[in-house]
């Protein structure tokens, strides 16, 4: 019997993050060079917000589901018991308001409450995903996941770049030993920067030990993101191996298609009109940093230098709309969890990533302050199996 899912979202219109998620589940999607068509049911569906181009009932009376109006009814599809055996949460896109660090506050720790009343009233806990970081605050992503564990029930959450094709294809060997790293990536503060973050902590935290949790953290804009660079606090090198990968180069490439580099030449100076560096120091000594690089590329790559391998870097691939493919990778992962009720990689990746973006912002809301961190003592181990593309 196909298992039984309840999608809680905040929206449901085209590209939308529940419309890419919870279509690959009605309707199926590419996989491993075949059509996959998942082994589950979407049975029920709760939407918060229903802006001009809403899907929710258009998708409900193709697909025999019903929009239940709270939470509560959807997890029990209109009954008094829980009637699902997995909740889809996506708490991405809609109108919500913003806090003083530019964070939206989407609803994921308060959807994730409700889901968790039914669970504790009516006994019984299913598996759970939870869309990108696990709220704005890590108080409360640290709640979601301490639900999880005292009721028992698998948990994932996350974004698709730890999961999608990666150019080249690179693995760090488990239990090997990173001496610094630098990840680059584009968009807006809290949405994008996320996923950058979450990218590195997918490769850094196969290191020897494993996860050790965030000593400190430090956010700078502007002037002094190059000035940190002249003063050897990011590596060229490392920003140079991760460009290299890179397969939008704006500027004089983008122009006329010559190649060009970026750093050694300094153009990379004059495309960027808003870097910011977030540098985050782990417990175990391992310095890393999050360089934000609009106006010189338009993709996320990643660099490492490995002791005994010299420096390595990749791409994280991200493909174009409508079809977005890279997210039937994650699809593939949170049914993996739904079917076999083990989570493939562990939580609290998600977690100390949510913790740290939130520190992050809290460094530039007080001017680039240097920031300790020791509520970010969260440890774990990589998954030793393969997880991406």
């Amino acid at each position: 019997m196909p298992k039984r899912v309840a999608i809680i979202t905040t929206i449901y219109r085209y590209l939308s993050h529940a419309q890419h998620m919870g279509d690959r589940f009605l309707i199926g999607y590419p996989h491993d060079g075949r059509w996959h068509k998942p082994d589950v049911q979407v049975v029920s569906l709760y939407v918060d917000q229903k802006p001009k181009g809403d899907q929710s009932q258009e998708r409900a009376s193709e697909f025999g589901f019903k929009v239940y109006p709270t939470i509560a009814e959807t997890l029990r599809c209109g009954g008094d018991k829980l009637a699902v055996d997995a909740v889809l949460i996506i708490g991405e896109h809609g109108e919500y308001p913003k806090n003083e660090l530019g964070q939206v506050l989407y609803p994921r720790h308060e959807f994730m409450k409700q889901c968790v009343e039914v669970f504790d009233k009516d006994g019984r806990a299913v598996p759970v995903y939870n869309d990108k970081h696990l709220s704005y605050s890590f108080e409360k992503a640290k709640w979601m996941v301490d639900q999880s564990k005292r009721l028992k029930f698998p948990m994932l959450a996350g974004s698709s770049l730890p999961v999608t094709w990666r150019l080249p294809d690179v693995e760090l060997p488990l239990g090997c030993q990173i001496e610094e790293a630098l990840m680059v990536g584009v968009g807006g503060s809290d949405p994008m920067d996320y996923h950058a973050l979450e990218a590195m902590q997918c490769m850094i935290e196969r290191r020897k030990g494993g996860e050790s949790g965030v000593k400190s953290v430090e956010l700078m804009d502007g002037e002094a993101v190059w000035k940190a660079g002249e003063e050897g606090r990011w590596s060229k090198q490392l920003l140079t191996a991760a460009l290299s990968r890179s397969d939008s180069p704006q500027g004089l490439s983008n122009d006329d298609g010559r190649p060009q580099d970026l750093v050694g030449s300094g153009e990379i100076r004059k495309l960027v009109k808003a870097p910011a560096a977030y540098f985050i120091e782990r417990n175990d000594g391992l310095k890393s940093v999050l360089l934000m690089l609009n106006g010189a590329v338009r993709d996320y790559t990643f660099a490492a230098r490995v002791r005994g391998q010299g420096i390595v870097s990749t791409q994280f691939l991200l493909t174009p709309t409508p079809n977005v493919t890279y997210s039937a990778c994650l699809m593939s992962k949170i049914e993996e969890m739904f079917v076999t009720g083990k989570a493939p990689y562990p939580v609290e990746r998600t977690l100390i990533v949510s913790g740290a973006l939130e520190s992050c912002l809290q460094s530039r809301h007080q001017g680039g302050k240097r920031l300790e961190t020791p509520h970010l003592a969260v440890r774990y181990q990589a998954p030793r199996s393969r997880q991406h593309a």
